[in-house]
């Protein structure tokens, strides 16, 4: 066993809370499991490049398993010896105990709505009469009976055409591999088999008749590790056995994509598929379902662009689209003869990105204004109808419904203001509050600003800023900077029950917009990908370097979050600038860039970062950055908790468990580096509220102690006062 000793500068209060909090020194031990290495070498454009610890990529063996175990219990002998970690776990509990309602939706007979009493592992489904008191709603379907620890969770949902029908997929482990079960809506009977073997998927109905779905082949091998790239399109029948179900698109060379995805209108009339072959872009086809023997009839034969038919009225096609417009429009076209140029601007691009969604007979069409929502509503004709006043600056979601439907339910939060559900008349335009939570947070305690800085290159870059009214900006307050920054993915402002805890202890929590995700359009994104990946680290280390400069924190008291792509985020902002934070938290981090498309779908990620085996230029540019590869002995890195769950088959634990290895391996210094696995557990989607609490009180507690404190910092201002 590899043991260290970390000195830790911490604060104790001595005798009573009117003397003196002195700095004293206290030792910990601990114990890395030894991880051995291996002599594996792979050759990538003439350099050799060692991969030492590529057996722990195999999620089976017998010596991974126990790699795992031993690492758990390394790292929980370490966080055992936090002395608020169970307070700030009862702080967790405490404040997530509020009921949580989602917007009501109708389908067939019965209204429905998610709702959670406060700390049940998943949401039920309830629903009442249409048209009844809300109050006589029962429960229609309850995933915690899925499993007793709450690790089997609901994935989507589809109910048939006239409501009596309900396909569910569900999720085991928190893998993407996932099990569709149907059941008699009228009844809560299920009424079939249960499809296998799922990945990927939406459930689309035609009619009453049937549903559309997406899977792979099963893999050989480890199902949670290998590849899978040749997605595929299927027809369900009602009343038929999966092994009759009919293929629709994929399955050959001339097919052959990573996703495929198929659709149909409201109204029944058209099939839709939408093969990639990436992560960004898509090809689109259309077959018109009045008549089987119809062929499917192309809108677009290349991924240049991502566009989708957002609804039709007859054959006349509403698309969503950014080809040839980066910040998205809608375009019309008749069905008959659907390719580009034939369409016609319907809603033209702005300077602002669109995301359109339409309900009740109209278009709803959300800008983000320097990722601030603001909505306008607009007819089928494409007449603006009126701008829609939001309860205040933040995110909006929702808007959408059937097309009969005049009454429509959209959600409101930021930062420091928990979400709420409006109602809204769609013919009239008035909002009214539907549902406000009962929490014990007060939103007027706090204060966000957004603020702009210069990065590198001098790219201005937005970013908020949420803290408790009244901190001082000393240069001392514990800080987590949070990022993402790639697949065109907008960090839009919303509440967290988590970092409410984290800014209750004075903690401030700020998040830029970085390059490599969709505030700003499609030129945004591409500006963060593949040979500009830089960029968004660049972005990252700028906005630390502004928190610094401005006094809200210093290296001292921050700590860098991110998970997925934020988990890379954070592995090579912490590689390449280890003085700049004192804690980093890479969570489910894609750390590999040299193997990552190796593993499951991850090919599919190739547009944001391109692959080794591409060329010579981008091999060594992923390895230049590569946070695997980007660990050096002499170095003292950050104190660092490495998160990930063993049945996550997205982003591997693989990567994890590397980078894990290299830090322990080659720290310098007395900063910890930990990883923690969860078990039975995946990238993120239906993780038990349970294990979620556990996690984070682990991650803040984690954060607090090795920023110095060993006491809750509210703790220590209470003192003070």
């Amino acid at each position: 066993m590899k043991k260290i000793t970390l000195c830790l500068i911490t604060l104790i209060t001595i005798m009573s809370c009117k003397e003196e909090k002195k700095k004293v020194e206290r030792k910990i031990t601990v114990n890395y499991p030894e991880t051995k290495k291996v002599d594996t070498v792979t050759n990538y454009f003439g350099t050799a490049i060692k991969d030492p610890y590529r057996w722990l990529e195999d999620d089976r063996s017998t010596e991974t398993e126990t790699w795992v175990k031993d690492q758990n219990q390394s790292t929980f002998g370490y966080l055992d010896n936090i002395p608020y970690r169970k307070e700030l776990k009862d702080r967790f509990e405490k404040l997530w105990n509020y009921e949580k309602i989602g917007a009501p939706f109708n389908e067939g007979d019965y209204t429905y709505f998610y709702k959670n009493d406060g700390l049940q592992n998943q949401y039920v489904i309830y629903r009442y009469k249409k048209g009844s008191n809300p109050d006589t709603a029962e429960v229609f379907l309850n995933p915690n009976t899925f499993s007793k620890d709450g690790t089997v969770s609901l994935g989507g949902t589809s109910f048939s055409k006239d409501g009596k029908t309900l396909a569910y997929s569900i999720s085991e482990g928190g893998s993407d591999w996932r099990k569709i079960l149907i059941m008699n809506a009228e009844t809560k009977e299920i009424i079939e088999d249960t499809l296998v073997d799922i990945k990927f998927s939406g459930m689309s109905w035609y009619k009453n008749d049937g549903f559309y779905y997406s899977s792979y082949d099963k893999p050989k091998g480890s199902e949670l590790s290998a590849k899978t790239d040749q997605h595929k399109v299927y027809y369900h029948k009602i009343g038929t056995p999966q092994k009759e179900d009919a293929l629709i698109f994929g399955g050959t060379k001339a097919q052959k994509h990573r996703y495929i995805y198929g659709s149909v209108t409201e109204d029944d009339r058209y099939l839709l598929i939408s093969p990639r072959v990436s992560t960004s872009g898509n090809k689109l086809y259309i077959k018109d379902l009045s008549n089987p023997n119809n062929p499917l009839v192309t809108i677009l034969d290349h991924t240049d662009s991502d566009t989708y038919v957002i609804d039709n009225i007859g054959s006349k096609l509403y698309l969503v689209t950014n080809l040839n417009a980066p910040n998205q429009k809608i375009v019309t076209v008749d069905a008959s003869n659907p390719t580009p140029e034939n369409w016609v601007d319907f809603i033209p691009e702005t300077e602002y990105v669109l995301s359109p969604s339409k309900g009740g007979g109209y278009f709803f069409t959300e800008y983000m204004v320097d990722a601030i929502s603001k909505i306008k509503q607009y007819d089928y004709d494409g007449k603006f109808v009126r701008d829609i006043q939001l309860p205040g600056v933040g995110n909006a979601g929702g808007f959408g419904g059937k097309k009969e439907e005049k009454i429509d339910y959209y959600s409101f939060t930021n930062y420091n203001t928990p979400s709420s559900i409006y109602k809204y008349d769609m013919v009239t335009g008035t909002s009214e509050l539907y549902w406000k939570p009962n929490i014990d947070f007060n939103p007027e305690n706090y204060t966000s600003k957004q603020v702009f800085y210069n990065s590198k290159d001098g790219t201005k870059v937005p970013m908020i800023i949420t803290h408790k009214k009244g901190v001082e900006l000393n240069g001392k307050n514990p800080t987590i900077l949070y990022g993402y920054g790639g697949f065109n993915v907008s960090l839009n402002p919303s509440f967290s029950i988590a970092n409410a805890v984290w800014m209750e202890q004075g903690g401030i929590y700020a998040v830029p917009n970085l390059r490599g995700g969709g505030e700003y359009g499609k030129e945004w994104h591409k500006a963060g990908t593949q040979l500009k990946k830089q960029n968004v680290f660049d972005d990252f280390i700028a906005a630390a370097e502004y928190l610094i400069a401005n006094h809200y924190t210093s290296s001292d008291y921050l700590a860098i979050r991110g998970g997925s792509n934020g988990g890379l985020l954070v592995g090579a902002t912490m590689t390449q600038r280890p003085d700049l934070m004192k804690v980093a938290l890479p969570a489910v981090g894609v750390l590999d860039m040299l193997r990552y498309h190796t593993f499951t779908a991850g090919a599919g990620w190739a547009y944001d970062y391109g692959t080794a085996e591409d060329n010579k230029e981008m091999f060594q540019y992923l390895k230049n950055y590569s946070p695997v590869h980007n660990v050096k002995k002499g170095v003292q890195y950050p104190a660092t908790l490495v998160t990930t769950g063993d049945h996550d088959d997205r982003v591997v634990p693989a990567h994890s468990f590397k980078f894990a290895a290299e830090l322990q391996d080659k720290q310098t210094g007395n900063n910890p580096t930990l990883i923690r696995i969860e078990t039975d557990a995946g990238h993120g989607a239906g993780t038990p509220v349970s294990k979620t609490i556990e996690q984070y009180a682990d991650i803040f507690g984690f954060t607090l102690y090795n920023m110095g404190y060993d006491m809750l910092p509210s703790k220590i201002k209470e003192f003070k006062d």
